[in-house]
């Protein structure tokens, strides 16, 4: 336990900055929080929690933004009328984010609102109690997400995310996620 903390603090201070360097024109060089809802859509027991991180541009190649989250929730069977809840689970994200190809401005010149849309690559390690997947616990879990963006490009932005996850543990499995996520660059 002591080892997964001590690698989250580590890839925690290599993405931070001073906040005398964040921000900037052109969307580039800044970070801020983000924050969110994920869920592991599908029948039976799902995972519903709740994201909150930091964000950092990089431009490195087709990578656009670093992010490390956060994650908590709890276990739900959809199937259940009343008490459908089951132990919790906790999580730590890293994610890579392409930039946003842009479909749509809407607004007017001087203050319109972009609609974009991007792939986000996410690499997540979770610890759970009273666990009712088959995957045991810990186990990791790989997002291939696809997200529809909006909002200022120096700005906040909002957008939804949709894909395939992954779970590897004590067997694979598949299923499909939802994001719900938000975006706001920190103060300078």
């Amino acid at each position: 336990m002591r080892r997964s903390i001590v690698t989250m603090l580590v890839a925690l201070a290599a993405l931070s900055t001073p906040l005398a360097s964040q921000g900037g024109g052109g969307g580039g060089g800044g970070g801020g929080f983000t924050g969110g809802l994920a869920f592991t859509v599908g029948g039976g027991w799902q995972i519903e929690g709740f994201d909150a991180g930091y964000i950092r541009r990089v431009h490195a190649g087709p990578i656009a933004a670093l992010s490390l989250t956060g994650r908590v929730g709890s276990f739900i069977d959809e199937g259940a009328v009343i008490g459908g809840a089951r132990g919790f689970v906790f999580g730590a994200t890293l994610g890579a984010h392409t930039p946003a190809a842009t479909l749509a401005y809407l607004g007017a010149d001087t203050s319109s609102t972009r609609f974009g849309l991007d792939f986000t690559l996410e690499a997540t390690g979770y610890v759970g109690s009273n666990s009712p997947l088959p995957v045991g616990s810990p186990w990791a879990g790989v997002s291939g997400l696809l997200g529809l963006k909006f909002g200022n490009l120096n700005g906040s932005q909002g957008g939804l995310l949709f894909g395939p996850t992954v779970f590897f543990g004590n067997v694979t499995q598949a299923r499909p996620f939802l994001g719900v996520r938000f975006e706001a660059p920190l103060a300078r």
